[in-house]
């Protein structure tokens, strides 16, 4: 089984872009290790953020919505992110579960377009993962009502000093309004630029087998 948790590294310089196209043959049959191959470039060419991604949403009418999270991990059942249950996304994730998820890594010259379904990770994996994060960060989530109407920075920060304050010398529990979100991909496409916009694009598509079909498209 292919897995990847995201552990950000850092090295001297940007590498330079990789230029030579993206053939058939350059493909494995799994895109998950295709992906794993990809993003362990992007975390060599010291990139900022390699693993900040567009999740889209749309609402129950079909209103759509984006903004860039970041992916914490990923594996043959798919791609994790986590984010406040309360949010403007979690209840688009709620009532329309179809999700587009897009990496850009430019100076590479690489795109990655994933699309799929979205389902809540267990309780125990995202206890684990928001016992990982930094004690500032856990204290955040909860203090910030994520997305709602801020009179002042000063209300903010007085939440969080009070939250402080609650958990001092504790261990900070995890909030019943926050954890993680899985996509499982049911298209993933790979995009390499080439010169004169002639891009390459290869695109994986689940099939009832569980098999994947690989198709080159048009740039």
């Amino acid at each position: 089984m292919v897995t990847g948790e995201v552990k950000i590294h850092r090295m001297s310089e940007v590498e330079k872009p990789f230029t030579v196209g993206l053939r058939r043959a350059d493909l494995g049959g799994n895109p998950i290790k295709q992906f794993a191959e990809w993003f362990q470039r992007a975390l060599e060419a010291n990139l900022p953020e390699p693993n900040a991604m567009t999740l889209a949403t749309a609402t129950k009418d079909g209103f759509p919505n984006a903004r860039i999270v970041l992916l914490k991990a990923f594996d043959e059942h798919g791609f994790t992110f986590f984010t406040n249950y309360h949010s403007p996304k979690a209840r688009e994730l709620e009532e329309n579960p179809r999700v587009a998820l897009v990496f850009f890594w430019a100076p590479l010259e690489r795109q990655v377009r994933i699309t799929g379904s979205v389902s809540k990770v267990s309780r125990e994996e995202s206890d684990q993962y928001f016992h990982n994060r930094p004690v500032g960060s856990q204290l955040g989530a909860w203090a910030s009502r994520q997305s709602e109407v801020l009179a002042t920075r000063d209300d903010l920060d007085q939440r969080f000093a009070e939250v402080n304050r609650h958990y001092e010398g504790q261990i900070v529990p995890l909030p019943p309004y926050w954890g993680g979100y899985r996509v499982v991909p049911e298209t993933i496409e790979f995009w390499q630029g080439r010169p004169s916009r002639l891009h390459d694009r290869f695109r994986y598509t689940r099939q009832p087998s569980g098999d994947w079909k690989i198709e080159r498209l048009s740039p």
